[in-house]
């Protein structure tokens, strides 16, 4: 198999292979992580020995790959509790939100949602792929037909108005 095969099988298999990886570490990040160490440990295979099947010995390696960090997690934990007192433990402050902060969540949220709903379906559109999805200019640009500085421009237009409004909600009333 050469390098443009592998490329085809990765490009034709890459969200499925995600999304397995993803169910396995439960982190979308470090699936993705996986997902590109996956196709350098392939890509490197390749240049010292054929592999006749490569979808399959793609996926066993994203796998192997995966419970090899799964291990590692587990390894990690081990060592830290073993290595911390109990007493230590409880005097470690909870990481959950006080009541205060989960209601400023709740009304930036409410905020937040209102103000995108003042915006042109278009724009909508943009914050959306661009903030929800991850989508970079020239794909958002391609997906609703105009330029990649149209939605530059139009992105930053959305986030100077939410950065607008995060600025008035933190001022005092």
């Amino acid at each position: 198999m050469s390098s443009s095969n592998l490329d085809a099988v990765f490009v034709a298999q890459r969200t499925s292979l995600l999304r397995t990886l993803a169910r396995m570490v439960k982190n979308p990040s470090i699936a993705e992580e996986l997902v590109q160490e996956t196709y350098l440990r392939v890509a490197r295979t390749l240049l010292q020995r054929p592999v006749e099947h490569l979808e399959p010995f793609l996926f066993q390696t994203g796998r192997n790959l995966a419970l090899d960090h799964l291990r590692r997690l587990r390894m990690q934990s081990r060592t830290l509790m073993e290595d911390v007192s109990d007493e230590e433990l409880q005097a470690v402050p909870s990481s959950a939100p006080t009541v205060e902060e989960g209601l400023h969540a709740e009304q930036l949220l409410e905020r937040l949602g209102s103000t995108i709903e003042r915006l042109t379906p278009r724009q909508q559109q943009i914050f959306i792929l661009s903030r929800l999805h991850g989508c970079g200019y020239a794909e958002i640009a391609e997906q609703l037909g105009v330029s990649s500085s149209t939605v530059q421009k139009e992105l930053k237009l959305i986030m100077a108005i939410c950065f607008d409004l995060l600025a008035r909600l933190d001022q005092p009333t």
